[in-house]
């Protein structure tokens, strides 16, 4: 292997029109990814470091999955159409929207990751830290700052909490993914607060903005329900305490177990006081950031939506289009703001095609002013169009494919990949999904339009289609009967997505997946019968107990012999007999420590010193080399609990650590301390040296952290 091989992208002619510090970012992930692919990076490393680049391996061999990150769901007509392009181009020509507000493309070849990202970019868009240990999506109610039950508009304070926390130094320690959201108002499920690692609910004290704050929800094999962690958070302390909350995270969570490793398994540990009083006391080490004010600072003065046209009034007519009236009940919804609504884009199964979202796109440049959004339900929300514009706008959604009805009904099913792509998928999740959506708009088209009832579909246990809170929730389960194997779902009731997620249900039995649209029609019939007054159906199961419903789907739980029902023994849309085939999952990759990440990059930065030494570019060979060497020795002091955004001084620091007591060699410690107090040299032999001193230097430190973690 030649280092011509290895040598750093040089994309300056053809990118060079992007942020300096955005282009270098991806440069350095190409260049990752070809040290891979040379067999000179550690495979776990780099797949936890392709994870936080939003690159995620599925099923099938040799295709990833590209997930794209956007923040609250909040994009532009141009953003969209890049999606688009980027779907068709790369991918399959379909985008996804997920239950996290971003958007995901399916079956991409890893070596045209690169310049995927670079295309995302050219529209402000980024994937880091879409997947990973690290902090997820932030995601925020789709109605905010028209809703009419809203505290206040949080879309500025969730944008600054995204834009913050992104890259972040204390966030990337954590043993396992971490999830925000933000909502406007107590009582709706728009943002699903209580189910989150930090779950922000809006309202006013005296005179105050602030926040209702949770922590250490999940979902999950096994959820928990978050914490109250403060009844009122002042709006310009929730950044400082985000960055607290993480660190503490970093610092105590579960590092080993990936099982026990989210954020809710620490606070159980702890209990909620104590976890309360260590954050706290963190939160007063913090040094002052200037960021805190003013990042939410330039979102309230970015972040204003406005109307493309002005308020205008709905008038109806005997003309108005077929379809219409069904449309204007379930897919519209005023806004505080007289004469606009709000508008669904019902995306059955979250998928919009390429063509389909350059289409909306044209739409939305012309009823609207840059506010598509995604939403937590897998759909896309058009805000400010005016009332007048309504029967226009259907007509227009019509022509393209995209103005059916159901957003929010029970039909608006929410599903995991499951089999079709992901590695740990048991069942078909989108292929159950799919299946009673065509039952919904035919036979079972009366239980498909109740707006009081959600189907959540996961295709295993891990709740990646949140069945937890679904008043009728499914995940993939197996069943053997002799010597065939059947996909099942188990059933699980008793959740809710009001205020907020306010209760998780629990799995009741399983079903044969040839019998779940029979066992949603049997309990919306239970539901019909028994409810009292406005009861929930979490709030009849809770009365009457999980063996009397249990009573009630006793006849579709019984699995048929092979031999008499052969189509029992077949997942939904499948053909061929089911095999259970469960690979090992990437949902957040291997724990790497932070540490290891930072002597990954002391090895790269050296390596580019090596090039640049190459290229008779003396100075720049003698500044990365020391550049090197100092991410060596950052590396070391995160083990002895110094944090990046501590700012503490490297070499101050590494001396009293490492090199006064002898615990780093005391040649190479010194050579560090000395070239520490100079300036790079553009000398060929001085160069050189250091180069040599900082392989040995980084050499020695991997030693050092090697003894002291035990290897």
């Amino acid at each position: 292997m030649s280092p011509a091989e290895l040598r750093p992208v040089d994309t300056s002619q053809e990118w060079g029109h992007l942020p300096p510090a955005v282009r270098e970012e991806i440069d350095i992930y190409e260049t990752e990814l070809r040290r891979v692919q040379h067999g000179v990076l550690d495979e776990k490393v780099f797949t936890e470091f392709r994870l936080r680049h939003g690159v995620y391996g599925q099923r099938q061999d040799r295709v990833q999955m590209q997930r794209i990150k956007i923040p609250l769901g909040r994009m532009t007509a141009d953003q969209l159409v890049a999606l688009a392009d980027i779907a068709e181009e790369y991918a399959v020509g379909v985008l996804h929207v997920t239950t996290r507000q971003d958007f995901q493309c399916h079956f991409i070849d890893i070596n045209d990751t690169p310049n995927l990202m670079r295309r995302l970019a050219e529209v402000g868009i980024t994937t880091r830290e879409a997947c990973g240990n690290v902090i997820r999506n932030v995601t925020c109610c789709p109605f905010a700052g028209v809703c009419r039950e809203e505290a206040f508009d949080v879309v500025p304070h969730a944008h600054a909490m995204a834009y913050f926390m992104l890259r972040h130094p204390d966030a990337q320690n954590f043993g396992r993914k971490f999830k925000i959201s933000y909502s406007g108002c107590e009582d709706t499920s728009c943002a699903l607060g209580r189910m989150h690692d930090i779950g922000a609910i809006a309202r006013v004290r005296d005179g105050e903005h602030g926040f209702r704050v949770f922590v250490g929800g999940g979902l999950g094999a096994l959820p928990h329900q978050a914490k109250l962690y403060s009844d009122f958070v002042p709006a310009a302390e929730m950044l400082p305490l985000a960055q607290a909350i993480s660190r503490v995270f970093a610092r105590l969570g579960e590092k080993k177990n990936r099982a026990k490793a989210r954020m809710k398994f620490l606070i159980a540990r702890q209990g909620i006081e104590e976890f309360r009083r260590l954050v706290e006391e963190e939160r007063t080490r913090l040094t002052v950031d200037s960021r805190w004010e003013e990042e939410i600072s330039r979102a309230l003065a970015s972040l204003r939506d406005e109307p493309l046209r002005p308020p205008s009034e709905l008038a109806l007519s005997a003309g108005a289009p077929a379809g219409f009236r069904d449309w204007l009940e379930r897919n519209v919804h005023p806004q505080r703001q007289s004469g606009y609504s709000m508008v669904d884009i019902y995306l059955p199964l979250g998928d919009i095609t390429s063509d389909e979202a350059r289409q909306l796109a044209r739409l939305s440049r012309n009823y609207v002013k840059d506010t598509l959004r995604t939403t937590v339900e897998q759909n896309l929300l058009l805000q400010w169009v005016p009332n007048g514009d309504l029967v226009d706008l259907y007509s227009d959604l019509a022509g393209i494919g995209l103005a059916q009805s159901g957003a929010g009904r029970l039909k608006d099913i929410v599903a995991c990949p499951g089999t079709d792509s992901c590695k740990l998928g048991i069942t078909a999740s989108r292929g159950l999904a799919a299946h009673l959506h065509k039952q919904f708009n035919n036979g079972m088209g009366a239980i498909g339009d109740r707006s009081d009832l959600k189907v959540k579909v996961s295709g295993c246990f891990n709740s990646c289609g949140q069945h937890h809170i679904a008043d009728i929730g499914f995940f993939g389960s197996v069943q053997r009967k002799r010597n065939a194997t059947a996909p099942m779902f188990q059933v699980t009731l008793g959740g809710s997505m009001r205020n907020n997620a306010e209760s998780y249900g629990l799995a009741l039995g399983k079903i044969p997946a040839r019998n779940v649209d029979k066992a949603i029609v049997r309990v919306t019939e239970f539901y019909n019968r028994e409810k009292q007054g406005d009861e929930t159906l979490s709030e009849v199961v809770a009365r009457l107990g999980k063996t009397r419903v249990k009573q009630e789907l006793a006849e579709f739980m019984a699995l048929p012999m092979f031999e008499a029902r052969p189509e029992y023994y077949r997942d939904t849309r499948q053909p061929w007999q089911y095999q259970r085939s469960i690979g090992i999952g990437e949902c957040a990759g291997e724990v790497v420590d932070q540490a290891e990440f930072l002597l990954e990059d002391a090895d790269r930065i050296h390596f580019e010193s090596t090039l640049d030494l190459e290229q008779e570019r003396y100075a720049e060979a003698s500044e990365k080399a020391f550049e090197a060497c100092k991410k060596a020795a950052d590396a070391l002091l995160f083990t002895k609990g110094l944090w990046l955004s501590d700012r503490y001084d490297t070499v101050a620091e590494f001396r009293r650590h490492f090199g006064d007591n002898g615990v780093f060699y005391k040649p190479f410690a010194d050579n560090f301390l000395r070239t520490a107090e100079e300036s790079p040299s553009d000398d060929l032999e001085r160069a050189r040296l250091r180069v040599e001193e900082a392989t040995l230097f980084i050499e020695a430190a991997q030693g050092v952290y090697a003894q002291a973690s035990g290897f």
